[in-house]
Order: structure tokens, then sequence, then C-alpha cells
């Protein structure tokens, strides 16, 4: 062997073990410990405890304590005292806008729009009106004086809302009076965590979802023509937060590609950048214009 082979022997050898080792060092650094609480919409329940949550703390090192519920009812729970978090993420601005100002214990300064998920209609397949669903418009078929159709309660959370609007709107364009009744009835409401179990044990032919919790419940769904509902998600800091360093951590995550990818394989159309939301001290007058993608 030449003496410049041998030279560059030695010297690719050299570079090798430095590569080997920045490598090393890298898989080796240490992670952050702990955990952050997170009060987050029953919307998001699937998405954040199997994925979110496993991907920041592969990410962070940092574990996710979740508490779901209707993002108006954590809201009034967080004013209350009742439920104490790092994190809200809500299905609504309004109930962002409920926690500010010192006259709501200013919980919330400023949160971020982050995401979409059209409002749908998820239904049996094994309903006798399924193959109406697939064929007719929705609002025919709901219409139908023996149809089964379950929402939540527009008190606590902001689909149930929605779910108002839609059958209200649609009443109101196609003169279709049962479906005011329907809107204004409390026989139909249901809680949120359990409307998907009463659709898929039968007890129900269909009921109001954001597309997001249908994909991970497995439903069949179909659009509400007529209507452009869907629910806007939105994540901030709260005030007094027991882990404000990995508050931090876990919005970083859910904003930046990793999370966005997450979310959109997931039913979550991401505004890129999320549009900031500044407070005053008692109202939020700022509207700031946002790009989809």
């Amino acid at each position: 062997m030449t003496a410049a082979a041998a030279a560059a022997l030695i010297v690719a050898g050299l570079l090798t073990g430095f590569s080997g080792s920045s490598r090393a060092s890298a898989a080796s650094r240490p992670k952050a410990s702990g955990t952050v609480t997170v009060l987050y919409a029953g919307s998001l329940l699937d998405l954040m405890q199997q994925r979110i949550g496993p991907a920041f703390h592969r990410a962070t090192g940092y574990t996710v304590r979740g508490f779901s519920n209707g993002s108006s009812a954590l809201a009034s729970e967080i004013k209350g005292g009742t439920q104490v978090g790092d994190v809200f993420i809500s299905a609504s601005p309004k109930a962002d806008q409920s926690l500010q100002g010192t006259s709501n214990g200013d919980w919330v300064s400023t949160y971020q729009e982050f995401g979409t998920s059209r409002l749908v209609l998820g239904y049996n397949p094994s309903s006798k009106y399924a193959k109406d669903l697939r064929t007719r418009p929705w609002y025919d078929v709901v219409d139908l004086p023996n149809f089964l159709l379950g929402r939540t309660d527009p008190a606590t959370d902001p689909k149930g809302v929605l779910a108002v609007d839609a059958l209200s709107g649609v009443a109101l364009s196609y003169a279709i009076p049962r479906l005011n009744a329907l809107a204004t009835s409390t026989s139909t409401i249901y809680p949120e965590n359990a409307l998907v179990g009463e659709i898929q044990a039968g007890q129900l032919d269909a009921g109001f979802f954001y597309a997001v919790e249908a994909a991970a419940a497995h439903l069949k769904t179909v659009p509400l023509a007529g209507t452009g509902l869907a629910a806007e998600y939105t994540v901030a800091i709260l005030h007094h937060a027991p882990d404000a360093v990995a508050a931090k951590a876990f919005v970083k995550f859910l904003l930046s590609a990793a999370g966005r990818k997450i979310l959109r394989k997931n039913g979550v159309t991401s505004l890129v950048p999320p549009v900031r939301y500044p407070v005053s001290s008692e109202t939020t007058t700022t509207t700031v214009a946002s790009t989809t993608t």
C-alpha cells in the first residue's frame, strides 16, 4: 500500500468515527421530562390520545396528561377552578373569548387558530336509511318521520351550536319545518363522548360530527350540503399554567410541520401560519386574515 493510500484510509476512518460520534451524541442528547396537562375539545379525544400525545412524547420527552370535554364546558371548569391545566385547545374561538379579561379571570390573553374540520353527518351503515343518505340530500332524509338524529348540547359544546345552525338554516332555505323542530328539541341531545357509541350500537341513525372525530371512529359520513360549517380549533397557554415551559413546548410541536402532518392525516385542515389573536383587557377586536392549506 502506498503512503498516499494509507493516509487516505486514516483520514476516512477519522471522518467516519467523527460522523458516528456526532450521530451517537445527537441520539443520546437528553430529552425533557415532566408532564404537560392539556384540556382539549372532546372531538379531538382519539387524535390526542393516539397520535399527537405519543408523537410529542417521542419528540421531546414530555408526557401529555389530557382531559377532554365540550369546549364551552371546559372553559366554565377552568373559570370555576375545577380543571387546572397548562394548555387549552378549543373547537371555537368563543370558548377562548369567554376566558378573556379581568371579569373572566384573565385565563387567556392570546390564542391561535390552527385548524378547521368540517361538520358532517355520521351514520350507521346498517341503518335502514343508509342508502337514502348516500343517494338523497341529507335534509330530505332527516325530515323522514322515524329518522333518529343525535347532536350534542349547545350549552356545553360548540358542535351542538353548529348542529342547530345547520338544521335551522336548511329549514329556512328549503322550507322544512320539521328540521326547526329538531333544532329545538332536547330529546335528541346526547353527551359528546356517548354519541359515537349510540350510532355504532344502532340506537341512532345518524348524528352531527366533525370530520376529524368521524374519521377516528371509522364512521360513514355524508357532507352537509347547504352549509359550510366547521370546527375552528384554537390553542392557548393558560395563565397560571403549572408548567409553562412544557406548555410552550407542546404548542410549538402542535404548530410545527410534524404537528401539521398529523393533523392533516386525521381530518384537520391546518392554517399556515396559524392565526394569532391578541386580546385587549376585555374584548378581542382584531381580525387577522389567514391562508388555508
